[in-house]
C-alpha cells in the first residue's frame, strides 16, 4: 500500500497474477474509500518523518509447511516478511504487532516460534507493543509493522536511464521449494535462504539515502516484482540473466523465478550507483550487484514489461524464466 493521504492519491498499477486480480476486485469494490493502493507500505503523514505500516501473514500449507521449517524458523521468517516491507520504503522500524491463530497442536510450539520472531524483531530494532491471541484449525501469523522514513522510496518513481540493481544472491528459496516438493533434500544454503531470510533495514536505508528512485521488496519473485515496478512507474525494464547474483549451483531461471527472497530490487540514476558503491562496500556486507536497466515504455515494450536478454546477445533472445510466486495461483 502507498500513500493515504488528504490529497487520495491514485492507486499504483499492478502486474499480472491471481492475488493482485483478487485486489483489484477489492479496490473496484471500496471505491474512494480506499486511497494509494499498491506499494510496499501505507505512508501516513507525520512532522517530520513519514510514518510507513504494512502487514502481513503467513499461514500453515500456504507460505510453508510444518515438516520444512522449526517453530523457531517460522516465528522468525513471519516477522522477516513483513519487516521486508518496511526495508523497501527505507525506513527504520517502530513498532511491531503479532496477532496469532494457534491450533491446540501448536500449543507446545509458541514458545519457539515466540523466540524466532522476538530476534528477528529485536536484530531490526523494533519493539512488539500488542497483537492478539486466538484458536483456529490453521496456524496463522498475522504482523502489521510501523516504521518512519524521512523519504518513503516507492514503486513508482523509476526512469529511464536508471540501473536496475538487487541486493543479497538469488535462488535459494525456490531452489529449496523445489527440491521439497520434488520429496528431495535441499542444499543448507537455500535451506537457510527459505528459513531464515533478513529483512534489509540498514541496505534500504542507505539506498534511499543514496538517491533511489524506486524500491521494493522481492516477495513474489525477480521477474514479477520487476513487472509490479515497471507497471506503477510507467516504464520497460530490461535484465541480462547472466549477471544475476546466483547462489551456488542455482541457474538464473530459477533465480528469475524465486520467489520469498526477502531481497531488495531498486531502480537508482548510474551517477548515484558510482557515488554510493565505495560505500557500500565498506560498510554493507550485503552484495549490491547491476542487473539491468530502466527503458521508456513503447508500443512494443509497454509499461510493465520485463524483458530477460542477455548482454552479449546479438539479437533481443527472450530467455524462458518461471513466473514467479502466486499464492493465488490454480494448483
Amino acid at each position: 500500500m502507498s500513500p493515504a493521504r488528504g490529497d487520495a492519491p491514485s492507486h499504483l498499477a499492478m502486474g499480472p497474477g491471481g492475488e493482485f486480480d483478487l485486489i483489484r476486485t477489492m479496490m473496484a469494490r471500496w471505491g474512494t474509500l480506499a486511497v494509494g493502493l499498491g506499494d510496499d507500505a501505507a505512508q501516513l503523514p507525520g512532522d517530520p518523518r513519514t510514518r510507513v505500516v504494512s502487514v502481513d501473514a503467513a499461514v500453515d500449507g500456504v507460505h510453508f509447511r510444518r515438516g520444512w521449517l522449526t517453530p523457531q524458523e517460522i516465528g522468525g521468517r513471519a516477522a522477516a516478511a513483513a519487516l521486508s516491507d518496511l526495508a523497501a520504503m527505507g525506513a527504520s522500524v517502530e513498532a511491531v504487532l503479532l496477532a496469532l491463530i494457534v491450533p491446540p497442536s501448536w500449543d507446545a510450539d509458541v514458545p519457539a516460534l515466540a523466540d524466532g520472531f522476538g530476534e528477528v524483531v529485536q536484530a531490526a530494532g523494533g519493539r512488539i507493543v500488542g497483537g492478539n491471541l486466538s484458536r483456529g484449525e490453521t496456524l496463522s501469523i498475522t504482523t502489521t509493522v510501523i516504521g518512519t522514513v524521512a523519504r518513503a522510496i516507492t514503486r513508482e518513481g523509476a526512469r529511464p536511464g536508471d540501473l536496475l540493481c538487487v541486493t543479497g544472491t538469488l535462488g535459494g528459496p525456490g531452489a529449496a521449494l523445489a527440491a521439497w516438493t520434488a520429496g528431495a533434500v535441499s542444499s543448507d544454503w537455500a535451506r537457510a535462504r527459505f528459513a531464515r531470510p533478513v529483512p534489509r533495514i540498514a541496505e534500504g536505508q542507505a539506498l534511499a539515502a543514496a538517491g533511489a528512485h524506486a524500491m521494493l521488496d522481492l516477495s513474489d519473485g525477480l521477474v514479477s516484482d520487476a513487472r509490479h515496478l515497471a507497471a506503477a512507474s510507467g516504464v520497460s525494464v530490461v535484465m541480462h540473466p547472466e549477471q544475476l547474483p546466483v547462489g551456488q549451483g542455482i541457474t538464473p531461471e530459477t533465480a528469475l523465478g524465486s520467489g520469498e527472497e526477502y531481497e531488495l530490487l531498486v531502480a537508482m540514476p548510474p551517477a548515484a550507483v558510482d557515488a554510493l558503491r565505495p560505500h557500500w562496500d565498506a560498510q554493507q556486507q550485503t552484495p549490491l550487484t547491476i542487473i539491468g536497466e530502466v527503458q521508456a515504455a513503447s508500443v512494443e515494450h509497454p509499461a510493465g514489461t520485463v524483458r530477460v536478454i542477455p548482454r552479449n546477445s546479438q539479437s533481443a533472445v527472450r530467455v524462458e524464466f518461471a513466473t514467479g510466486h502466486d499464492h493465488f495461483s490454480p494448483s
